[in-house]
């Protein structure tokens, strides 16, 4: 079933006010900081939405990183956004987790950046890429906006960080929909 950007904001708005993993910040919170760092650092509105929604498959998904197991949410979502959103947008999201994969592998020092429970979830994920691995990641289309939008999740995680309401990003998403249609 495809979600709608009603859909969307209903789900971030009820279940997206619970705690995001063992982050410090509720699921929404984390959203509207990735999605604000994504924005101030002047990416398209696709990338913009891709870090609203990058983690939406969290609130999908049952039982999920939480339960000890790794709940693929970035695969999961992709079925309910299809329909709505260009690949500028599902590709990123669908590349975020391969791409903390990636840098692990790629990036000495950045494992030791990331909080406790992105390390948690990275083991749960897959590990760190192999050599190989990490180059066929940076050859895929959309590789490098996941990249970034990786550092922004990464980031993103602030408690009592002010950011824009749900409601503006959900006007950027509502944009981003109908520019695909056009």
């Amino acid at each position: 079933m495809a979600l709608s950007v009603d859909d969307i904001g209903r789900l971030l708005a009820t279940q997206g006010g619970e705690q995001y993993g063992r982050e410090a910040v509720s699921q929404l919170a984390h959203a509207l900081q990735c999605a604000q760092l994504a924005e101030q650092a002047g990416e398209t509105p696709q990338t913009v939405v891709a870090a609203l929604l990058h983690d939406l498959g969290h609130l999908l998904a049952p039982g999920g990183d939480g339960a000890g197991q790794d709940d693929l949410h970035q695969y999961m979502v992709i079925p309910f956004l299809r329909a709505l959103l260009p690949d500028a947008v599902l590709e990123p999201i669908r590349l975020h987790v391969d791409a903390k994969r990636h840098l692990c592998a790629t990036e000495p020092g950045y494992w030791e950046t990331l909080s406790l429970a992105s390390q948690h979830s990275l083991t749960l994920q897959g590990g760190f890429f192999t050599p190989s691995e990490a180059a066929h990641f940076a050859a895929l289309p959309f590789s490098a906006e996941a990249l970034r939008l990786r550092r922004y999740d990464d980031h993103a995680k602030q408690p009592g960080l002010a950011t824009p309401p749900l409601a503006y990003y959900l006007a950027l998403l509502e944009r981003v929909q109908l520019s695909q249609a056009a």
